[in-house]
């Protein structure tokens, strides 16, 4: 049977345990990804690898027409931060690889991108484009 004490705790304690799945849906930033100092990846991505996360920040111009690729940035770059080694990889930058050609968005436009977080290096065969960071199986809007 429940008492009145037990439904008063229950009813008060509800929306505290709700908040964390709230600010799991909340988009990460890129910065979030890597640890605040040197190119080592947080604990939270490492914990991510291989989940469906979302990710807000700006699409960078893309390498070329017709591509099912781009890079997100934490911040609007009106030219693509193309990277040459692993060691030079940014840490802040995202690679991001669609099932459809990609819709170009203004590169001043903030946008959420949802996909699958894949660590470790990766060259694009098609760009040559090298990641350290990336997410498959992507959407944006």
């Amino acid at each position: 049977m429940q008492t009145r004490r037990h439904f008063l705790t229950s009813a008060l304690a509800a929306p505290l345990l709700a908040r964390p799945a709230l600010a799991q849906d909340a988009p990460l930033k890129v910065r979030e990804l890597y640890e605040r100092r040197g190119n080592d990846l947080s604990e939270l991505a490492v914990a991510s690898e291989g989940e469906r996360i979302t990710v807000e920040g700006f699409m960078a111009p893309p390498l070329k027409a017709e591509s099912k690729f781009f890079v997100l940035t934490k911040m609007p770059m009106a030219v693509c931060p193309f990277c040459e080694t692993e060691a030079e990889w940014p840490n802040d930058i995202l690679a991001v690889y669609t099932k459809r050609i990609v819709d170009v968005i203004p590169f001043n436009k903030k946008i959420t991108v949802s996909g699958v977080l894949e660590l470790g290096g990766y060259r694009d065969p098609e760009t040559g484009f090298l990641s350290m960071v990336r997410l498959s199986d992507a959407n944006y809007g």
